[in-house]
């Protein structure tokens, strides 16, 4: 199915999309999305609300102007390992081979996280019997630079990065007191196969200018959840949603483990309780892809992806996104 842009609309209209992770393969922009399913839900922090099933996988014309929806690329059903909830995904290309990251429950309600493979960017994609051994918690991103790949990952509240504190599993753990340290997302190396990890995940520091760590108690500045990285003119950055700011913000480094220091914020509140996003370069430009529940009148869980254009000043920071301003 079709659908034709409109500034400031959903890029479709036909379904509910969350969380866009989009890029450039053989030329063209593609967008996997979650898929937000069309149920009356109470929210809660546990994130009930957010119960998808399967992704479809969105890609645009060379004008920008035209959205298709691939249909169904992964559904829940033929996952073995996985119980629920179909999160943010992304993907990324290697050695000749499509790669789907996902988060889900599995059969003892932890997240993990899993991969899918595929010849066609579109899909349809096959899912590994296993999750990732070692993975946990939410938000895969797959950074791949020449001959290395990262996937960055981690989002609070129901998704748990708080019950991994201590390297296994604590159902009943909190987070950080709001004057310590908060808690940063995870990163680890991936072998060559894509299908697991090259070392252990390890926490990522996000400083202030003075490299001062961003406290918990700072909602304006540190991390929640959705992590993404790009690189601009020779440095990392780390961009990601503050949660109960609702907003999305960034960090630069020139190293992609880190530590990243804290610059400002991309992407002002959005209609809707959550905000996520993803950044990339098509053709001369460059595009922030991000959610709001206008299109549902604000229910958090019935959401839909849109794009705006990111402009960068000539110091590297970039120019703040305000998307309802006129």
């Amino acid at each position: 199915m079709e659908n034709k842009i409109e500034r400031d609309k959903p890029l479709v209209t036909h379904i509910y999309t969350a969380d866009p992770s989009a890029h450039v393969f053989d030329g063209k922009l593609y967008i996997y999305p979650s898929h937000d399913l069309d149920h009356e839900q109470i929210s809660n922090d546990n994130g009930d609300q957010y119960d998808m099933e399967d992704y479809h996988v969105l890609s645009l014309d060379d004008d920008l102007a035209v959205c298709k929806d691939h249909g169904e690329a992964l559904h829940l059903k033929n996952i073995p390992w996985a119980k629920k909830q179909l999160w943010a995904p992304d993907a990324a290309y290697r050695n000749g081979t499509y790669y789907l990251f996902f988060p889900a429950r599995d059969h003892e309600d932890i997240f993990r996280i899993g991969v899918a493979t595929s010849s066609d960017p579109a899909g349809p994609f096959e899912p590994q019997p296993n999750y990732i051994p070692g993975s946990f918690s939410i938000d895969p991103a797959v950074f791949v630079e020449e001959d290395k790949a990262y996937v960055y990952f981690g989002g609070l509240w129901g998704g748990q990065l708080e019950k991994w504190q201590t390297g296994a599993f604590r159902p009943d753990a909190e987070g950080p007191a709001l004057t310590e340290p908060a808690l940063g997302p995870r990163v680890a190396e991936l072998n060559d196969d894509m299908l697991t990890f090259k070392e252990s995940p390890q926490e990522i520091a996000i400083v202030d200018e003075d490299g001062n760590a961003i406290v918990a108690g700072d909602e304006e500045r540190r991390y929640f959840e959705g992590p993404w990285v790009h690189k601009y003119k020779g440095l990392y950055y780390l961009s990601y949603s503050t949660g109960t700011a609702h907003t999305i913000v960034y960090a630069v480094s020139d190293n992609p483990k880190g530590p990243y220091v804290f610059k400002g914020k991309i992407l002002t509140p959005v209609v809707g309780w959550t905000t996520h996003h993803s950044i990339v370069q098509y053709k001369d430009k460059w595009y922030l892809f991000y959610h709001d529940s206008s299109l549902s009148g604000g229910a958090d869980n019935k959401r839909s992806v849109k794009f705006a254009e990111l402009e960068y000043n000539e110091d590297g920071t970039i120019r703040t996104i305000e998307p309802y301003a006129k």
